[in-house]
């Protein structure tokens, strides 16, 4: 970034290039000119593509020449959004509008064609335009695209971003997008199954699943119902919604997705086209459910988790899928900045449940609706969960709250997954604004059934202290002497799920937060 002397990037040379260029950039002594594309202004800065490659300029040191030059008096912010249809129809505008209501601007959408539109937020006091965010409406894979091509400043993704993706935009110049600060978790969501409501089968295991998406399964019969062909239904592939659905149903299974499917652009469409058949099974986005019915993941040992707000916040629902922006290593405008703020807030967490969507906002859980999680571990229990690791448990916990904040791993891996990394960071936010003062965090780890009791609470420890301490390292300006930060560990006494399964091994892989 180059800001007041232009010393540090050429030494008093008058820069002159012989490719067309729309601006000149000088600095006010006059002693230094610098020419090339511009690419951007965000009411501050100057990005430009030069012969020294891209660069940002501080404007308060130079002066503009050219026809591309922006209007520094009536400085309007522009940002391009792309991605997935299912955040850019609802979410992205509501939280727009609750960003503007906040603020005193006034916000006003206009639709250009099937896919773009923008919003106009004015000021209302001066009655001056102040930002232009333009929407551009497909999928995850084109909300990429776009963003390589620089024709897009942030994605909406339904998945998080290929390694493929991922160099390309490193070779593009816009950073590590995986690094800090690069993604933000939006909101939640989940991949749930559905069926009309009048078909009677209402709960079905994530291997059955991905059996009947591969086409190994056909007839309703297999799973309880009627004998009638199954009619499946599936978001397209190149949506992210779709590309989640193979990551963690299919994939994982070892199977391929049946060619025999019916797919969909919009998830609407397609929970409309279940409603309507009762002999459809479709799998579609926890928020566009609609009109049909949600069945529940069961498993071969008897417990069956059901997508629920609730249940998805804590990732105890095994098929999560968060919501994500993503944004280059590019400065953006001060308002942009502001509304990305705005978005990790308290009051955005609204908007996010107003518009049906999972919010992030911990919520306090006490023992005493957590009452199938204790029946299921007096249940579980074997020769090597005694007794008395149970009551300590229970004593531990009873006087204490559970947060629907948790955190788990991804699968064959000690690195979080992407909602839990967003976690650490909500957590860390919250220590830092004095939220948990004077109260007591235990962080409580908790296994699969896999292997040795003690050596799975050895490991469940480790995994709790460490997120204890990624938390603590996040929040920097946290005063932990007004905290009490603790770890403990229960291994398998708690389990979630089946562990005959991998999903269900890796649901009760996890580290809880409670409170007291």
């Amino acid at each position: 970034m180059i800001k007041g002397s232009w010393a540090a990037l050429v030494l008093c040379l008058v820069v002159q290039v012989g490719w067309a260029q729309d601006v000149t950039l000088s600095s006010r002594d006059g002693k230094v000119e610098l020419s090339g594309t511009l690419l951007g202004f965000d009411g501050e800065f100057y990005r430009m593509e030069t012969i020294y490659g891209e660069l940002t300029v501080d404007g308060s040191g130079v002066l503009c020449d050219g026809p591309g030059c922006p209007n520094l008096e009536d400085y309007v912010a522009e940002l391009s959004i792309s991605g997935s249809a299912t955040m850019g129809a609802v979410l992205l505008p509501a939280l727009i509008e609750g960003f503007a209501l906040r603020n005193d601007y006034s916000a006003t959408r206009d639709v250009e064609d099937k896919t773009h539109f923008h919003y106009t937020l004015t000021d209302e006091g001066t009655q001056k335009r102040v930002a232009v965010f333009y929407f551009r409406v497909t999928n995850t894979n084109e909300g990429f695209a776009d963003l390589l091509a620089n024709e897009a400043d942030i994605v909406m993704a339904l998945r998080e971003i290929r390694p493929q993706e991922q160099r390309r935009a490193q070779e593009a110049g816009l950073g590590d997008m995986t690094g800090d600060h690069r993604s933000l978790v939006l909101a939640l969501d989940a991949i749930v199954p559905i069926v009309a409501a009048n078909n009677p089968v209402r709960e079905i295991s994530p291997a059955f699943l991905a059996r009947v998406y591969a086409g190994r399964i056909t007839n309703w019969s297999e799973l309880g119902g009627p004998d009638a062909p199954i009619v499946l239904h599936a978001p397209m592939p190149n949506t992210g919604l779709g590309q989640a659905v193979e990551d963690k149903i299919i994939i994982p299974a070892g199977l391929q997705m049946s060619p025999n499917i019916t797919r969909h652009t919009r998830g609407a469409e397609l929970s409309r086209a279940v409603a309507a058949d009762p002999f459809a099974l479709g799998v579609a986005s926890f928020a566009e459910v609609g009109n049909a019915e949600a069945l529940t993941l069961a498993g071969s040992c008897g417990r069956a988790l059901r997508a629920t707000r609730r249940s998805i916040k804590t990732e105890d629902y095994p098929l999560s899928a968060p919501m994500f922006l993503y944004l280059p290593a590019r400065r953006l405008s001060k308002i942009v900045r502001e509304f990305l703020a705005f978005m990790r807030g308290p009051t955005a967490q609204f908007v996010i449940r107003r518009a049906g969507f999972v919010d992030q906002a911990p919520e306090e859980i006490p023992v005493d609706e957590q009452g199938n999680r204790l029946v299921n571990a007096i249940r579980a229990a074997g020769p090597e969960v005694s007794l008395v690791q149970l009551q300590r448990m229970i004593e531990t916990l009873a006087p204490m709250k559970r947060l629907t904040t948790s955190f788990r791993f991804e699968s064959g891996s000690i690195r979080l997954d992407a909602q839990s990394r967003s976690n650490v960071q909500q957590l860390a936010r919250a220590l830092e604004q004095g939220r948990y003062g004077a109260r007591e965090i235990l962080f409580a780890g908790f296994s699969d059934g896999e292997g040795s009791a003690q050596v799975n609470k050895d490991i469940a420890l480790k995994r709790a202290n460490a997120v204890r301490q990624a938390v603590m390292d996040a929040a920097e300006t946290a005063d932990f002497d007004q905290l009490r930060l603790e770890a403990d560990a229960f291994g398998e006494a708690l389990p979630m799920a089946c562990d005959a399964s991998a999903w269900g091994r890796q649901v009760n892989r996890r580290v809880e937060v409670w409170v007291r």
